[in-house]
């Protein structure tokens, strides 16, 4: 059956959250910056599209990665693998924790798995797992990172699944995490190049938008760019089949028998709620925290050897307007030329969205004063980039996976109506990447099925 598939976005390019900025040498990501390599679907998508070769490891020799803790950074051991402990020697010698938190933290082998199916914050269970101080200090500030989020809302089950798992399968989070690793380490190697945990692309991961686009286009797909969607209607084909009609705000409309909405679910929201409120109640229940990006870029001379590692994050209770900062040209070495360094600072979040009400030099007076606070950072950058995202951040709070399973049943009613992204049922790019091929495939099967 011959099918037409036609894309609809309001911004002028194409890649979302995804944007590199170019500038000389350097490339800059205003978005994400890389993706997750034990992910499989973001690794098989650039592949399909030719990009096997451009993909770039972390730097091998900077891979560490730094915790504020009263004023000073302390190193992440590297025992700490996906932010479970499965060594406690790296601990004893990073000073992070106090003898008796690591002791806590190694009782997470004795404590046996909650019994409870009630949905638990990523707070509770590593409070209850590791202790209180490890939580706060470590888990909290590595995770409200990722998600720009408030671990005592977040749902354990909707943004880590796979703890949740470890506790069931094994009795303990570390015993489940040193298993995983006896493994792999048991698994044959593969014949493929080897990934660090995170990957990037050499040219920055519009590429992969870029690559993406060209495929549709030469598949027969119709882009609209700059095109926004204000109106959804529905009407019943005689045959049996749905028919949609989308209503944009340049006056043209689009008439389809499936229809996939990628927007934000606040966004989706406001498109359905003349067709299903109950729909669109649940999509309203999914919060969106706001944040801002400021890139800097210093003379080499000027910054010395002040910066180790890839970076540091900052736990909360230190009371900064610092989110995290990146050493991006020490741990991606080909963003920038061997004269320039290339800082990448994160602000707002959950909490921490006051400070975003200032304008960009405020912003940029900020995370240089953070930076002079933290590492003696003093040296003037000689380029600065700050990119704001409004409601960008989706907040899986608790209850979210019921919410979705009702969401999708609301949604249901409706034959070839999907929804899809960030706000559902995974963050990163593979999550993102991995779901919307899931959907386009089952409004393929709908529509292989529906009468003609």
């Amino acid at each position: 059956m011959p099918l037409t598939c036609t894309i609809l976005d309001a911004a002028p390019v194409w890649g979302g959250k995804i944007l590199t900025h170019r500038v000389g040498q350097l490339v800059m990501e205003a978005g994400p910056d890389s993706f997750l390599s034990q992910k499989p679907w973001g690794m098989e998508l650039c592949r399909r599209l030719g990009l096997a070769d451009q993909l770039i490891n972390t730097n091998p020799v900077e891979k560490k990665a730094s915790v504020l803790r009263g004023g000073r950074l302390h190193e992440l051991p590297e025992g700490l693998v996906t932010f479970t402990p499965t060594q406690l020697g790296p601990f004893f010698r990073s000073g992070l924790l106090s003898w008796v938190d690591l002791a806590r933290m190694g009782c997470d082998v004795l404590i046996p798995p909650r019994r409870s199916t009630d949905d638990e914050s990523l707070a509770s269970f590593f409070r209850r797992r590791f202790g209180p101080h490890a939580c706060e200090r470590v888990m909290e500030p590595l995770m409200a990172g990722i998600y720009a989020g408030d671990a005592e809302q977040m749902s354990l089950r909707a943004t880590f699944p796979r703890f949740y798992e470890l506790e069931q399968a094994h009795g303990s989070v570390i015993r489940g995490m040193m298993a995983a690793r006896r493994a792999r380490a048991q698994k044959a190697p593969g014949g493929g190049p080897r990934h660090t945990m995170f990957v990037t692309l050499k040219n920055g991961l519009a590429d992969l938008v870029a690559g993406l686009t060209a495929q549709i286009q030469q598949a027969g797909g119709g882009l609209k760019a700059g095109v926004q969607a204000e109106a959804l209607r529905v009407r019943s084909h005689q045959a049996g089949r749905w028919m949609y009609d989308v209503i944009c705000t340049d006056g043209t409309a689009l008439s389809a028998e499936a229809l996939v909405l990628a927007t934000p679910a606040y966004v989706s929201a406001e498109l359905v709620r003349p067709l299903t409120p109950m729909a669109a109640g649940l999509m309203d229940m999914i919060p969106y925290a706001s944040t801002a990006t400021i890139s800097l870029i210093y003379p080499a001379e000027a910054v010395g050897n002040r910066l180790q590692g890839f970076g540091f994050v900052v736990p909360r209770i230190e009371g900064r307007d610092l989110i995290a900062a990146t050493w991006t040209s020490l741990k991606w070495p080909h963003r920038a030329p061997p004269e320039d360094v290339s800082v990448r600072c994160y602000l707002g979040g959950v909490g921490r969205e006051a400070i975003l009400q200032r304008d960009d030099e405020a912003l940029v007076q900020c995370v240089r004063e953070e930076l002079a606070s933290i590492v003696g950072l003093l040296a003037t950058p000689h380029y600065v980039e700050v990119n704001r995202w409004n409601r960008a951040m989706p907040q899986y709070t608790l209850g979210h996976l019921d919410r979705l399973a009702q969401l999708e049943a609301a949604l249901s009613r409706f034959g070839g109506l999907a929804v899809t992204g960030a706000g559902y049922r995974g963050v990163g790019l593979p999550d993102c990447i991995r779901d919307g091929a899931e959907t386009a495939a089952k409004l393929l099967r709908y529509l292989q099925a529906a009468p003609v």
